[in-house]
């Protein structure tokens, strides 16, 4: 082993003390999920009248939305890759507000535009009398508001590295720039697709005050898994505990998934 080798592996006995307490910090609310599980009443609980709705919502609703934010997310992050246009600058710091934004905030700025007496909302119900609030399409839309920007940045850094030498051989070869996009950028960003729609999804799942504050929560309709578990904690912590557990293990196996891009990266 090298001298630098020895200096990378050594630890400065200053942050190992604040090192040691952030694990602990953020690891010991999950054991402690797992120690109070009731693995006894496990399979009672999760096949309880509700539980099943909930989750087959939550898997549903998250991929639609996910599906909207791939049609959607991809070409909004190669403008702000690859375009020109003046005010990409702009663009990009709005696409990124719903990331800081509090999602309650997110669902009543949802609601102003797409309500009954919304912008868009009052238009819709007058013309067609559709009415988006309190229905599973308000889940999808909001969780699509949410999680759309994971994808987008995902996918803006996949093109901000792809080698454009690839793009450039193929304008010159004659292919325009739709064919362009198609089989080559596309191609060459599907990693970076991937692990953003991996994200979105996950974010999607766990969405919570954006789908309270636009859909409600009505079982069978708007109930998603994060709104089963706030309802179950005020009337049945155990059941509570065990749905919690089931997006705990939908988020490890995220992680899971991403393992290859972001983890075996940091850990080389």
């Amino acid at each position: 082993m090298t001298p630098r080798s020895v200096r990378r592996a050594r630890t400065p006995a200053p942050l190992l003390v604040p090192a040691a307490l952030a694990v602990a910090f953020l690891v010991l609310p999950l054991a402690g999920l797992l120690v109070r599980t009731p693995w006894s009443q496990l399979g009672a609980l999760l096949t309880a009248p509700g539980v099943g709705q909930a989750l087959r919502l939550s898997l549903v609703s998250a991929t639609l939305a996910t599906l909207v934010s791939v049609v959607l997310g991809v070409p909004l992050a190669w403008v702000l890759a690859r375009s020109r246009a003046r005010g990409r600058a702009v663009l990009r710091a709005l696409v990124t507000v719903p990331l800081v934004l509090p999602p309650v905030v997110g669902g009543v700025a949802l609601f102003l535009v797409l309500g009954r007496q919304g912008i868009v909302g009052r238009w819709l119900d007058e013309a067609f009398g559709l009415t988006i609030p309190f229905t599973t399409a308000a889940v999808v839309i909001a969780e699509t508001f949410v999680a759309m920007p994971f994808l987008v940045i995902s996918v803006e850094g996949a093109l901000r590295a792809a080698d454009v030498r690839y793009e450039d051989a193929a304008a010159t070869l004659g292919a325009d720039r739709w064919t362009t996009f198609r089989r080559v950028t596309l191609p060459l960003v599907a990693p970076g697709v991937a692990a953003g729609a991996v994200l979105c999804w996950a974010r999607a799942l766990g969405e919570f005050g954006a789908t309270i504050t636009f859909a409600g929560n009505f079982p069978g309709t708007t109930q998603t898994m994060p709104l089963a578990v706030y309802l179950a904690l005020q009337r049945d912590p155990q059941a509570a505990i065990v749905l919690s557990l089931v997006l705990l293990l939908v988020s490890v196996a995220t992680l899971l998934l991403l393992r290859d891009r972001w983890l075996g990266r940091g850990a080389a």
